[in-house]
């Protein structure tokens, strides 16, 4: 199937590992060319050059941490020198910390809105504008499966990353007759570091190892497994492309049926 993406550009946050550097390759697969950030400079440049010897693709890095405001007009400003547009951009943060209500003072709830809030905002707001002028683009924010069915110990993840589920979903009727989409996918328990963090946290509250929560999780799973990187990655091509014109609006979770809710 062709996705209608070659020679268009991507901007991928948190690109460096996981599932951006998974959505960044199977976009640089297409023919697209990229614009990747993450704050660890190692990692990503070992992202960009795994990249483009697989695909050929033309590939730009920018280390910043996206929870200050700076660091994103800096990503915006360097893809528009790099390229002149961006056609479709994939917001994605490394998520808040795990923990109940208690153990997160205010600060803890500030640090969450900006990596997780306002870098999605701030980053629409940088190349919505170029997006509108061409009458094509696509917005995918990467949330989680939480914004359906809160995940246990995970209260800052749960409430922020809803948050950007109203935002997405406001603005994509906002921009929808300008021919940008805009759409939400929902990560269940995939194999990337963050799963590891969550089992490490959740076996430290436990006294359990974490191999026994990655045991759960997979129990939890109707496919009784993990998540590919891939397999998630998979979707957010499609949801980029030409094919998806007329996909807006959602929030569509890639968790092998964890999620127990009809819609």
């Amino acid at each position: 199937m062709d996705l209608g993406l070659r020679g268009k550009v991507a901007l991928v946050a948190a690109a460096s590992r996981g599932l951006g550097r998974a959505i960044a390759l199977e976009l640089a697969s297409e023919g697209m060319a990229l614009v990747l950030c993450a704050r660890g400079a190692a990692a990503l440049e070992a992202a960009r050059d795994d990249i483009a010897a697989r695909t050929r693709a033309d590939v730009h890095t920018v280390v910043a941490d996206l929870s200050d405001q700076a660091h994103i007009e800096r990503v915006a400003a360097e893809a528009m020198s790099r390229f002149g547009q961006v056609d479709v951009l994939v917001t994605n943060a490394g998520g808040p910390p795990a923990g109940v209500f208690e153990t997160h003072g205010w600060d803890a709830w500030e640090r969450a809105v900006n990596l997780t809030l306002r870098s999605a905002v701030e980053l629409t707001r940088a190349v919505l504008p170029g997006m509108r002028a061409r009458t094509w683009g696509r917005i995918i924010n990467v949330t989680s499966i939480a914004v359906k069915q809160p995940v246990d110990n995970l209260i800052l993840s749960n409430s922020i990353r809803a948050a950007v589920t109203g935002f997405a979903r406001t603005l994509a009727n906002e921009v929808a007759t300008d021919g940008v989409t805009v759409n939400n996918i929902l990560p269940g328990y995939t194999r990337t570091e963050r799963v590891e963090q969550l089992a490490e946290a959740k076996a430290a509250q436990e006294g359990l190892a974490p191999r026994d929560i990655v045991a759960r999780f997979e129990q939890e799973i109707p496919m009784r497994r993990l998540g590919e990187p891939e397999e998630f990655a998979a979707l957010a091509a499609f949801l980029a492309s030409t094919r998806a014109s007329y996909i807006t609006g959602q929030s569509i979770a890639v968790d092998g049926g964890w999620i127990k809710a009809l819609l």
